[in-house]
């Protein structure tokens, strides 16, 4: 009887101190998350300009890691899209909160969403209104965002699996709509489904080339608001087929490359997204036409950026050259390259996998005005890709102009 006494009390003490380490564990893990998130907060969301201290604070504690698959989750408190399968992506965090607060969500607010995705963003909504519906066309990732919005207990999100373009008839009119995808044209049911003086954000435009819109209904119509310029997956379904301008992926070239398209603000350039601490230069002796971009950084590993995304059919388009001008003043990049000023291509295949990085650059120091090209082979399974200008996180000034990119 003792034998066995003490073989039962040492089981559970195993038990116990396995079932203490996994808590702790858990602990460790959960704070560890906790300080992601606001280093997200205070680095790639506040300091680029949102304000809104509900919008911050939710964006404190909403576990975007909860979201994302375990692949990507040392990146989910990073300011950048990730995957999530069924070629759909996450947004930034940046743009989640930016969209939120364009809303300015109240309490009592009615909220419809097109493009549940991963269901991020409607989990950040959730503690800010009082009901969000919102809607999925692809079945598998509509199943799954319940699951994750159940399990988190986001009991104020109803989600639907089917063609967002139609919208929700049955709980219109809504207070605010979100959309998280682009259609080239808002479709109608939402505009006749927001209430009078509602709020819509929407990105419109084409396949790569999107403005984020603010759209209040007034007397039964839109008046709109840009925004800025922006990228997102493409509406699908109804919206899709509809769509009349259908990118070229044989003949992919950069827009506005050479800086020139009028802008309304100096802070946002025409064509490019992701833009950060970046400024329209007008200068009579830049190295092509008027205009040229700087950007400038004090704070080491801070985005200084601008994206853009283009159509490439790697298996038609096996080689590119890419150049540009470029001037560095004072760069520091602490001895990792890889924090250095640089234009790159980041390729992608048809399920918006990377399949390869190319680019000219890094530099560092200081020089004047220099001509820079280069010939890249293409990957065979390329079908999109992204380019990157800017400092990359490292400390001081890089200017670029007349960036182009030319099937070769």
């Amino acid at each position: 009887m003792c034998w066995l006494l003490k073989t039962c009390l040492g089981v559970l003490a195993v038990i116990i101190v396995v079932s203490l380490s996994a808590a702790q564990a858990t602990a460790q893990g959960e704070l560890f998350w906790q300080q992601e998130r606001r280093r997200m907060v205070e680095k790639e969301i506040a300091q680029a300009g949102v304000t809104d201290p509900r919008v911050l604070e939710v964006m404190r504690t909403t576990p975007r890691h909860e979201f994302v698959s375990q692949r990507f989750r040392r990146q989910a408190y990073f300011d950048m899209s990730l995957p999530i399968g069924s070629r759909q992506t996450i947004s930034s965090p940046f743009i989640v909160a930016f969209m939120t607060e364009s809303l300015q969500p109240r309490s009592d607010d009615k909220v419809l969403e097109i493009g549940t995705g991963s269901g991020y963003q409607a989990a950040v909504l959730s503690p800010l209104v009082e009901h969000v519906y919102t809607i999925e066309i692809i079945q598998s990732l509509g199943k799954k965002a319940r699951r994750t919005l159940t399990r988190l207990k986001y009991d104020n999100v109803t989600i639907r699996i089917g063609d967002g373009f139609q919208g929700w008839p049955q709980h219109a009119p809504f207070d605010k709509i979100i959309v998280t995808c682009s259609p080239e044209e808002v479709p109608q049911p939402l505009v006749d489904q927001l209430r009078e003086g509602g709020r819509m954000v929407v990105p419109v435009g084409e396949r790569y080339q999107q403005i984020l819109y603010l759209m209040r209904k007034k007397d039964g119509q839109l008046v709109t608001e840009s925004l800025r310029p922006t990228l997102f997956v493409p509406m699908t379904g109804q919206a899709d087929r509809q769509r009349k301008i259908q990118p070229d992926p044989l003949r992919p070239q950069i827009v506005n490359g050479d800086f020139e398209s009028p802008a309304e603000h100096r802070e946002q350039i025409p064509a490019w997204y992701y833009q950060r601490q970046l400024e329209l230069i007008s200068d009579d002796e830049a190295p092509e036409g008027k205009y040229y971009v700087k950007f400038s950084n004090r704070d080491e590993g801070r985005a200084s950026r601008a994206l853009q995304g283009i159509p490439i059919d790697g298996r038609s388009v096996r080689h590119v050259e890419l150049d540009t001008w470029v001037r560095v003043s004072n760069v520091i990049s602490a001895g990792d390259s890889r924090m250095a000023p640089r234009v790159a291509v980041t390729f992608y295949d048809q399920d918006r996998k990377d399949v390869g990085t190319v680019w000219l650059g890094p530099w560092q120091g200081t020089r004047d005005w220099q001509k820079v090209k280069k010939r890249f082979s293409v990957p065979a399974q390329t079908r999109e890709a992204i380019v990157r200008i800017g400092l990359m996180g490292a400390v001081g000034e890089a200017c670029f102009d007349d960036v182009r990119l030319r099937v070769n």
